[in-house]
């Protein structure tokens, strides 16, 4: 059984287009800032997410930090990781599909991160990429017919090892969740069903 992809040569590469807009969004921030190497407090204070404003009715926090980092190095970790993974995505997934994990996983993210109280401010694009990453791993063991335990496993051990003492593990677990859901429900939509050829003959009497 083969795994469907989807080519994406000639068509819009949404990869590309995110991680551009990141980089146009970091040296817009950094202007601001006037702060190359990192964010400035003016910057993460009106775009980043800012619980306690979020919780006034700042709620374009939720989207618009996804696209605010903290520092260069942030950028060029999430950036790294997001072009391995979403390329994959792009061969597995519909461009629609491909934004909506995105988009999802981000806003899933950022709504548990919500629960970490006022005093939480938090930036960067890490729970949409564990979205995309999600939905690619277990669609590829759904596709095949594979259990899914091993891709369960290794989003576990991928979670844990992205832990740190400044990292939103809340982002992380719900863009992952949101990843999972969306990858298993493609893949069991589009996983090829066994089909079966009746032959009959006739000997005469």
């Amino acid at each position: 059984m083969n795994v469907m992809f989807r080519s994406s040569h000639s068509r819009f590469m949404p990869t590309y287009v995110i991680i551009a807009l990141n980089v146009i969004v970091y040296v817009y921030t950094s202007v601001i800032g006037e702060d190359f190497i990192t964010t400035g407090d003016l910057p993460i204070f009106l775009f980043g997410q800012v619980n306690y404003l979020v919780m006034r009715g700042w709620y374009w926090q939720l989207f618009t930090s996804m696209f605010v980092h903290a520092n260069i190095v942030h950028l060029a970790g999430n950036m790294f990781f997001f072009l391995i993974f979403g390329l994959r995505a792009e061969e597995l997934f519909r461009t629609r599909e491909y934004l909506l994990i995105y988009f999802l996983g981000g806003l899933a993210g950022n709504l548990l991160t919500l629960l970490m109280g006022p005093e939480m401010i938090s930036v960067g694009a890490s729970g949409a990429i564990f979205g995309i990453f999600g939905a690619s791993i277990i669609y590829l063991r759904r596709t095949i017919g594979q259990s899914i335990i091993g891709a369960l496993v290794y989003a576990f051990f991928l979670l844990m090892i992205s832990t740190g003492p400044s990292v939103n593990i809340l982002a992380h677990l719900g863009g992952l969740a949101v990843g999972l859901i969306f990858g298993y429900k493609l893949a069991t939509k589009r996983r090829p069903q066994p089909t079966y050829q009746y032959e009959y003959s006739y000997q005469p009497r």
